[in-house]
C-alpha cells in the first residue's frame, strides 16, 4: 500500500467505515482495524496517524474495549472520536462519566464553538454545527490537555494536548450533518500528521500488481467472474498483473437478471482473456429447493460456486489460487473487526470452511465501490462497464422472498426487466446508483378483469449512494411509478400489486436479503 497510512482502530462505533471513506476522499490511505491489533503491529504498520473510532460502550464498564496506553506514547498523532476520544482521556488521567441528567447528553446536531487556536479547528469558523451523539461526560481532562471546543451542555467537546499531538472530539466529523467535519479531519491528515495527499489510484494500480505478482509468483489464477463491476475490474487487474496465468470463469446459476448471461459471455468472450461459460442453473435451484432462510441461501449459494470453481480448477490443472472481486462493504458487512454480521457475503461469510486452494485472492478487498470504478478507468475499462449497476452474486435468489423457484425467477425477471427499462427510457439510469425489483412473500387481494384476485405483491427498490455503506431511497417520479405498476399488473400473470420502498440505509440494507 501506500508509503503514508492512517490506522483506524475500531471499537464498534455505527460511523466507523465513514471515517475510512473521509480519510481516502483526502487523498491518504488507511485501513480499519480491530481494537485488539497488538502494539508490535501497530509499530509494524508504521501509521503516519492513528484514529480512535466511536462505540457503544461506556469507558468506565468493566469490560469495554482499550488499547494499551503505550499507545499514546508511540509518538505518533491520535485523533479520538466520541468513545475514542473518552478512551483517550480515561487512559492519560481523565475521568469520564455517565452525564448527571438529561441535559448533559447530547443527540443530533448541536451548536459547537470552536478554539482556532487549536490545530484541528484553524481556518473554521469559531461557532458551527457538529453531530454529536453521547451520553458521558468528560468530567475532567487529562493532565497536560486543555479543552478546545464546547457546547451549551458540554465544556469539553474538544480537547487537545498539541505537544504529544493527542486530539479528542465528542462530536462525529465524519458524518455529514457536523458542517466542517472534512475540514477537521483534513486538519488532522495535513496540518497534524504532515500528510503530502499522494495516495491515488494509478499508485494503488502500480502497487496491487506488484503484490500479486510477488504472491502469486508463477502460479495460476482462476478468477469468479460474474460480469459485475467489482469481478471486471478485478479480472483486468489481474490480466495485467498475470496475463496467460488468469482463467475467468463465469457461472451462469440461473439466477441472473433477464439476457444477463447471454450479455456477460458477449462481452468477456470477445477479449484477450481466457473465458469460459459454465451453465450450472438445474444444479443451484437444486440446492436452493425449500430453502426460504436468507443466510442460508447465501451459504449455500457461496458453497456451491466454490464446487464448481474448484471442478473446473481440476480440470484445467494446476490451478493455486481462487480470485474474486471481493470489495471492502462485502468485509465490513459478513463481520470483520468489531462490526457485526448484517448480511453473509456469498463471497465472504458465505465461503465454506474448506476449499480445494492454495489460497483466495481478493486484490479489491480494501477498496470501496466508488474507488473500484476509479480503479477500473485507471485500468482503461470501458465506462458503460465501470459505471454498470451492481448485481449481487446471489443474484435474484436473494430478490425472491423465500423458497426460490423457476416460476417465481421467470416472474420477477419480467417486472424487473420493465422497472430498468422505464428507469432508462426516464434517463435515470445513471442517475440511480442500483435499482431492482422483489418478488415479495405477499399474497393479496385484487380486482381484475371484474373478478377477485388473489395474486403476488413486487416490490420496486431504487437507491442512492456514492460508496454502499449509507444509501437514500430515489424520489422517483410519480409518473414513473405509474408507468411501471401499470406494465407490471398488465403484462405480468399473477401479479396484482406493486409497491414502492422509501427506506433508507440504515436502517434498511440495499437488498432484502
Amino acid at each position: 500500500m501506500a508509503e503514508q497510512k492512517i490506522l483506524i482502530l475500531d471499537f464498534g462505533g455505527q460511523y466507523n467505515l465513514l471515517i475510512a471513506r473521509r480519510v481516502r476522499e483526502q487523498h491518504v490511505y488507511c485501513e480499519l482495524h480491530p481494537h485488539t491489533m497488538p502494539l508490535e503491529e501497530i509499530r509494524r504498520f508504521d501509521p503516519l496517524g492513528i484514529i480512535l473510532t466511536g462505540g457503544p460502550a461506556s469507558v468506565y464498564e468493566p469490560g469495554a474495549p482499550t488499547v494499551d496506553p503505550a499507545l499514546f506514547r508511540l509518538g505518533v498523532p491520535v485523533l479520538g472520536i466520541c468513545y475514542g476520544c473518552q478512551l483517550m482521556a480515561q487512559s492519560l488521567g481523565g475521568l469520564v462519566t455517565p452525564a448527571e441528567d438529561d441535559s448533559a447528553r447530547e443527540y443530533g446536531k448541536t451548536q459547537t464553538r470552536f478554539d482556532p487556536a487549536c490545530a484541528l479547528f484553524r481556518g473554521l469558523p469559531e461557532e458551527s454545527v457538529t453531530w454529536m451523539s453521547h451520553g458521558d461526560y468528560m468530567a475532567a481532562v487529562p493532565p497536560g490537555f486543555r479543552p478546545a471546543a464546547h457546547s451549551a451542555a458540554c465544556p469539553t467537546a474538544a480537547v487537545c494536548d498539541e505537544a504529544r499531538r493527542l486530539y479528542g472530539v465528542q462530536f462525529h466529523p465524519e458524518v455529514n450533518h457536523t458542517e466542517y467535519g472534512a475540514q477537521i479531519l483534513r486538519n488532522f491528515l495535513y496540518a497534524v500528521c504532515g500528510a503530502e495527499g499522494d495516495w491515488t489510484m494509478a499508485d494503488f494500480k502500480a502497487q496491487a500488481i506488484a503484490s500479486i505478482r510477488e504472491r502469486v509468483g508463477e502460479g495460476r489464477v482462476l478468477l469468479a467472474l460474474s460480469g459485475g463491476v467489482d469481478s471486471s475490474v478485478a479480472a483486468a487487474l489481474l490480466n495485467e498483473a498475470v496475463g496467460s496465468r488468469l482463467t475467468c470463469v463465469f457461472v451462469d446459476h440461473g439466477l441472473l437478471r433477464k439476457n444477463e448471461g447471454e450479455e456477460v459471455a458477449a462481452v468477456f468472450s470477445g477479449r484477450a482473456l481466457r473465458f469460459l461459460h459454465i451453465h450450472a442453473e438445474d444444479r443451484f435451484l437444486a440446492r436452493l429447493a425449500g430453502v426460504t432462510d436468507p443466510e442460508a441461501k447465501r451459504r449455500i449459494i457461496g458453497e456451491t460456486f466454490i464446487r464448481v470453481f474448484e471442478e473446473v480448477g481440476r480440470d484445467i490443472g494446476a490451478v493455486d489460487f481462487l480470485a474474486q472481486g471481493t470489495i471492502y462493504p462485502d468485509v465490513i458487512e459478513s463481520g470483520a473487526g468489531e462490526a457485526a454480521v448484517i448480511k453473509s457475503h456469498h463471497n465472504v461469510g458465505g465461503l465454506p470452511d474448506c476449499v480445494d486452494f492454495k489460497e483466495i485472492l481478493e486484490p479489491l478487498r480494501m477498496l470501496f465501490k466508488d474507488e473500484v470504478r476509479e480503479l477500473g478507468r485507471t485500468l482503461g475499462l470501458p465506462e458503460e462497464l465501470v459505471s454498470r449497476q451492481p448485481f449481487p452474486g446471489p443474484g435474484l435468489a436473494i430478490r425472491v422472498i423465500g423458497e426460490v423457484t423457476k416460476e417465481k425467477l421467470a416472474l420477477l425477471r419480467e417486472a424487473d426487466a420493465i422497472f430498468r427499462e422505464e428507469i432508462a427510457r426516464a434517463g435515470l439510469s445513471r442517475v440511480c446508483s442500483q435499482y431492482f425489483a422483489v418478488l415479495t412473500n405477499l399474497r393479496s387481494v385484487g380486482v381484475m378483469g371484474d373478478g377477485r384476485s388473489y395474486d403476488c405483491a413486487i416490490a420496486l427498490r431504487s437507491v442512492q449512494t456514492s460508496d454502499f455503506m449509507t444509501a437514500d431511497w430515489s424520489r422517483l417520479p410519480w409518473e414513473l411509478l405509474d408507468r411501471v405498476s401499470v406494465r407490471i399488473v398488465n403484462e405480468l400473470r399473477g401479479v396484482n400489486r406493486v409497491l414502492y420502498d422509501v427506506t433508507s440505509k440504515p436502517p434498511a440494507t440495499v437488498e432484502y436479503e
